[in-house]
Formats: structure tokens, sequence, C-alpha cells
């Protein structure tokens, strides 16, 4: 009888374990960083291309989207956040869409947005709860802060005689009153020699569009699943291909990297498990061994 007792009191010490350090496990994926509120984590990563201007070798993008101020990400991340930015000293900064719950916040979260000034400046594409309310004060605000909104238009940034092309995708066109159709006049022309990045909200619409001549996407919307089970496994995405395009660094059918990022806020529910928040520094490098 006595060895049964003692190995129910070594399980129980097991079971002990297993739950102090799932809650150690929740507790690091939900709360913010030490360092900087509302930002749990820095996902850098680098992609190479032979496509890429000698010029943009080393070129840095900063990517963060999914703000939905206020939610989970209230003032004290979003300053949190933008003193990340800073440190973080980009070359151009790219914002993913989603930014507020309510409209009064639209003009406090650009506010602080606007105090990250990267040589290159700032380019924005709107999410599909900017297109449910308040379209016309976020073009508004984000144009007053000499910002660039991309609704399906390109733009360059140039190094000299050389430049890579942004692209600014609206995945919503026509599906919300405030978003237009496209027409003809909006379709993009890109060059086959030409470096594009590709700045849309949700990672379905680098799988679905024709998109060929891109060399890189990146894309918010999924929040990482926002709950899941020891981020392993999301039971909601916000996304039509499930786990396909959760979080991370992703390839479409054709090849195509894309970047999704967990993002910064939350929806429906003010919290997340296992689905840390994050910005994204992608680095960019020349290609020479494939010349």
């Amino acid at each position: 009888m006595k060895p049964m007792l003692t190995t129910r009191m070594e399980n129980g010490k097991q079971y002990r374990y297993i739950l102090l350090w799932s809650l150690l496990l929740f507790t690091f994926s939900s709360c913010t960083s030490i360092r900087y509120a509302g930002v749990n984590r820095i996902r850098n990563y680098e992609i190479c291309s032979r496509d890429l201007p000698l010029a943009f070798d080393g070129y840095r993008i900063a990517f963060a989207s999914d703000f939905h101020l206020e939610s989970k990400f209230k003032e004290r991340q979003l300053r949190g956040t933008v003193k990340a930015l800073q440190m973080l000293d980009p070359d151009v900064l790219l914002l993913g869409g989603d930014y507020q719950e309510g409209c009064e916040y639209v003009e406090p979260l650009f506010d602080e947005l606007a105090l990250v000034t990267p040589p290159d400046g700032t380019y924005a594409v709107l999410g599909n709860n900017d297109y449910e309310r308040c379209t016309e004060l976020i073009r508004d605000v984000i144009q007053r802060k000499g910002m660039h909104l991309l609704e399906h238009e390109v733009d360059t940034i140039r190094r000299g005689d050389e430049y890579i092309v942004l692209w600014g995708a609206n995945p919503y066109a026509g599906k919300y009153p405030a978003s237009r159709a496209l027409g003809e006049a909006d379709s993009v022309r890109i060059a086959p020699e030409e470096f594009v990045v590709l700045l849309t909200h949700t990672p379905d619409y680098v799988e679905e569009a024709d998109i060929k001549g891109v060399d890189l996407a990146l894309a918010g919307h999924t929040h990482g699943g926002q709950v899941t089970i020891f981020g392993l496994y999301a039971p909601f995405t916000a996304s039509r291909y499930g786990m396909r395009f959760r979080s991370g660094l992703r390839y479409n059918s054709d090849g195509l990297p894309i970047i999704i990022s967990n993002g910064l806020g939350t929806s429906r529910y003010p919290v997340r498990v296992f689905a840390p928040t994050d910005v994204v520094i992608v680095t960019l490098c020349r290609d020479e061994a494939s010349e």
C-alpha cells in the first residue's frame, strides 16, 4: 500500500508542476513585454531576391497591424509600441489596418504613430474594421499626418536611380459601402524586373488575387488565432484557409512569401492565449548567388 501512496503523491506533484508551467506559459503569452508595453515580441525576417536593387541591400521595413484601439490594446500599449518602433529605427513603416474599435480612437492612435518618423515615411492600408466605420475620418487623419494611404495603389521608394515598389491592395473593394469597387483604371501594372512589396490586410488576398510580379507580401487580420492551444492550433483564425495562414512566414500556391503579423490588439473578446502580439522587421538583401 505504501508504494501506491508514494506513486500517487509523486503523480500529484507532477500534475502540480504541469499546472504551474501551464500558468507561467499562459502568463507569458498573454502579458505585455517588460521593455515595451503592448509588444510581446519583435519578429525578424530576412528576404533575399535577385530583383532587389543593390541600393536597397540591408533595407529595413517595420510592419505593425491590427491595433484595435481600445481593445486589450490601450493607450499604455500604444505608447510602448511607438517606443519599440522608434528603437527599431526602420527605413520605412508599413501599417496593416484595423486601427480602431471606435471613431474616438482614430486621432489619438495616429497622433502617437506620427511620432515614428522613418526616413522614407509611413504607408498604410485599411482593414475590414476601417471600412465598417470611421472610414473617411481615417483617410483624412492619415493624410493630415503626412502618411500615405494606398487603396489599390502603388508608390515607389527611391535610392538615387534605383527604387522598390510598394503596392497597397484593398481586398474589400465593393464589400462595404465606404469601400469603392475597383475598375480598369485601378489595375496595377508591374514590370517583371521590379522588386515589389505588397501590403494588404488579409493573407487570403495573397492566395486569391492576381498578384504576379510581387516579391513579398505583408498581412495581418488573423491575430495569430488570438486564442490558441499552446500556439499549435487555433480554433478560429479569421482566414478561409484556417491554420495555413495563421501567423509567421508562409507561402501562397505560387511560392510567394507572405509574412503574417499577429497584430497588437484584439477583436470580439479582449484576451490572447498563446498568440503573442508582435511587430515585424523585414531586412531585404540582394541575392547575388542567384544572378
